[in-house]
């Protein structure tokens, strides 16, 4: 058996810090822009209903694996699942699990930085009131004027970059955990606060409510089954290394299966939540709801420049959304940091300075794509930030987590799976079981829909 009781790297002070961070690496921008307008066009409460039927059927399982896989190898992905396939007899091959994660979650920062630098500079145009009263025109031509400076989108790029590898290099207990300590509640403080504002302040929040939560069957068919399915396993920052880093840090002796149920609620509690702000607000002002950028750093402009106390919300409103850039981006790159420091003699800071300066280099690629690389495609008519995209998000976290499922179902030891399921015999399985056929399996449907 793995007998190491603690990682190298530090740990979490608490089973509450852990879910603060494991939750705050789930909660980012597609909480807030792809999930909302998801519901809502795939028949709302049907929608949701299935989407939580997939979280608890699909992603949940693979959830609890990953956060398994991490307490039980407790150090970076890679060398976690080296020592894993060891005490369980199999190849070591399987460390292809560590590795697409690491990869995945590298390439996903490099252009991850490059959107939460536009949400930073997007606080302060809030707050100087430049969308005050501004037409759809004027919000467009804002934004378009603002990506198609290179200057500006790297400059942006580069400090959020430099602060999240700050919060790296100060390691797990002084960087991380201070870091969710803080920003997690207040992320929550601040999306209460923007609920209710939506609510006493549009006139249209009933609106909202039924766009999310009142059942169309009409809009709902298969493909929204498979929507639901690949939003269950997204949301959740699966297949990326991060979970499994951060499990490695977790105290013993705490209910995997409750962990991760809460992680799964605070999730698509922010994500429901996100809802009520903005489709209010989008309704109330006659607006069309929408999903990624053009939502919200163009729609959502419009309407908080149009409302009544619209400057300082909506300048929480990308305050909220920078503190959710920042918690995903310091578990981004968490996985490759841990395993520099465990193969090299470098310290934590330089580790975290080179891995965070090879993805800031990486992720110019991504900056320019809105500008002086516009016009680089591939045949396909991919620019560089949407090959990176494409490859991370549609082939690595996929087949990651397919593999994740299959190694911790079928090929982990059965003495680590009782030590890390010690507290979770009642539920034991039935996790099993999920992650053994049905969660794969729904992952590979999506796989394979979305790339053929």
């Amino acid at each position: 058996m793995v007998h190491q009781t603690e990682s190298k790297h530090g740990m979490w002070s608490s089973r509450l810090m852990f879910i603060f961070a494991a939750a705050g690496s789930a909660v980012g921008l597609g909480n807030i822009w792809r999930f909302p307008y998801l519901a809502g066009e795939n028949g709302g409460g049907v929608f949701v209903l299935a989407y939580l039927g997939c979280i608890a059927l699909i992603g949940l399982p693979i959830l609890i694996s990953e956060i398994l896989l991490g307490r039980a190898g407790r150090q970076s992905p890679i060398n976690a699942m080296v020592a894993l396939a060891d005490v369980s007899k199999v190849s070591r091959n399987w460390q292809v699990i560590g590795w697409m994660g690491a990869l995945a979650g590298f390439m996903i920062l490099s252009f991850y930085a490059v959107i939460a630098g536009w949400a930073m500079a997007y606080v302060l145009e809030m707050m100087s009131g430049r969308f005050v009263g501004v037409d759809p025109v004027q919000a467009a031509a804002s934004f378009e004027t603002f990506i198609g400076d290179p200057f500006q989108v790297v400059a942006w790029q580069t400090g959020f970059m430099m602060l999240t590898i700050a919060i790296a290099a100060r390691g797990v207990g002084r960087g991380l955990e201070v870091t969710v300590r803080y920003l997690m509640p207040a992320l929550f403080f601040l999306l209460v606060a923007l609920v209710i504002y939506s609510a006493v302040t549009t006139g249209r929040f009933v609106e909202g409510l039924a766009f999310l939560f009142q059942p169309d069957f009409e809009r709902f068919n298969s493909s929204s089954l498979i929507t639901a399915m690949g939003q269950a396993f997204f949301t959740l920052s699966l297949g990326m290394g991060a979970i499994m880093a951060y499990g490695a840090y977790m105290p013993k002796g705490s209910s995997i299966v409750g962990t991760a149920a809460t992680i799964a609620i605070l999730d698509t509690s922010v994500a429901l939540m996100s809802g009520l702000v903005i489709f209010p607000l989008v309704f109330a002002n006659g607006l069309e709801s929408s999903a990624g950028p053009g939502l919200m750093f163009i729609t959502l402009p419009i309407a908080f420049g149009q409302m009544t106390g619209g400057q300082v919300f909506g300048t929480a409103f990308f305050v909220l959304v920078s503190f959710a850039a920042i918690t995903s981006s310091i578990s981004l790159l968490e996985p490759a940091v841990a395993w520099v420091v465990e193969k090299t003699s470098l310290g934590r800071a330089k580790a975290a300075s080179l891995v965070g300066g090879i993805a800031w280099l990486l992720g110019l690629g991504s900056a320019l794509s809105f500008n002086l690389g516009a016009d680089w495609t591939l045949p396909n008519g991919f620019n560089f930030f949407d090959t990176m995209d494409y490859v991370s998000n549609n082939i690595l976290l996929p087949l990651g987590g397919i593999l994740i499922a299959v190694f911790a179902g079928w090929r982990l030891s059965d003495a680590t799976l009782q030590d890390q399921m010690r507290e979770d015999q009642g539920s034991f399985a039935l996790w099993r079981f999920l992650t053994r056929f049905l969660a794969p399996f729904g992952v590979l449907i999506v796989f394979i829909v979305t790339i053929f």
